[in-house]
């Protein structure tokens, strides 16, 4: 696996689609901020996007589409001045799956949201910008632009097991759409290190073998730079040194163990490159604040 699988399967990302949603004539619709990470894509028209805390509205055109990291409101509109209206009441309406405002069928969109797990935003979303927008005339866009007619194939249609095929989909549309972003250049901390061809191949090199017991120097030769090149860069880039990247990745594999499994810390702790528990211990605690037996009880109580 790459980073971004191990991170997306740490996470546990799953995806739910809503409603569609079909406007015309002069229209606003008001969002308040979603409790995921909310996505639209236009299957035909054009609309503007305003998100609160970003300056500037963001056109969006036929096949384009937008992934809302943060919880921010926003509101979709046909012009800039358009009064908008609550989207509760609206989509509580819609009928056939399909929420309607304004006169006609000017535009059209799909959507629906992502769910992770609670260390989603320290993981992956912290490391995004509040709106990543992939518009439809960039070449790479063809396998999201595919992903947002098929969604709305198997939601008009309503085949059997349809709204299954739309949600996976739409997780297919969210890998496409992150890697854009990345090859655009996008993403700090441990993000913007994967589009670095050093720092990635150092990157890949920890997470296909976390529990080996990895050196600046043997990372360096992974990477073909030298010791000194790669510990400035990653520290540049990342935000922190290669080991300590390292030793915060094994410990979130460790509290994931933790949390879905019952296998003892002394297990936890070789799996993860700690020659015993309380090797792990003393790791685990210094990064999260609790030991793991704590951690334990407390994930165990919240559940």
């Amino acid at each position: 696996m790459d980073p971004l699988e191990d991170v997306l399967a740490l996470v546990g990302a799953t995806s739910h689609v809503s409603a569609a949603m079909s406007a015309g004539g002069r229209w606003a619709i008001r969002f308040d901020p979603p409790a995921g990470v909310k996505f639209n894509a236009v299957r035909y028209g054009t609309c503007l996007l305003r998100v609160d805390g970003v300056p500037e509205p963001v056109v969006l055109a036929e096949g384009d589409c937008f992934l809302l990291t943060s919880p921010r409101g926003f509101t979709l509109a046909s012009d800039p001045d358009a009064p908008p209206e609550p989207a509760g009441p609206i989509f509580t309406a819609a009928v056939d799956g399909v929420a309607r405002v304004g006169a006609g069928d000017d535009v059209f969109l799909v959507g629906g949201a992502f769910s992770f797990t609670e260390r989603a935003r320290a993981l992956l979303l912290d490391g995004l910008p509040p709106v990543i927008h992939v518009p439809a005339a960039r070449p790479e866009a063809a396998t999201v632009s595919w992903a947002i007619r098929e969604i709305d194939t198997e939601l008009r249609a309503a085949p059997l097991g349809g709204t299954l095929v739309a949600e996976h989909l739409a997780l297919v549309m969210l890998i496409r759409m992150l890697r854009l972003h990345l090859a655009r250049g996008g993403g700090s901390g441990w993000l913007a290190g994967l589009a670095d061809p050093v720092l990635a191949a150092a990157l890949r090199a920890m997470h296909a073998r976390p529990a080996h017991p990895w050196t600046v120097a043997e990372l360096a030769r992974v990477a073909t730079v030298s010791r000194s090149t790669l510990a400035a860069r990653f520290k540049e880039v990342v935000g922190q040194g290669p080991l300590e990247y390292l030793t915060g990745w094994r410990i979130e594999l460790a509290a994931d163990r933790i949390r879905r499994s019952e296998d003892t810390l002394a297990t936890i702790a070789r799996a993860v490159g700690y020659g015993s528990e309380s090797a792990l211990s003393v790791a685990f605690k210094r990064t999260t604040g609790l030991s793991p037996r704590a951690y334990r009880s407390r994930v165990g109580t919240a559940g």
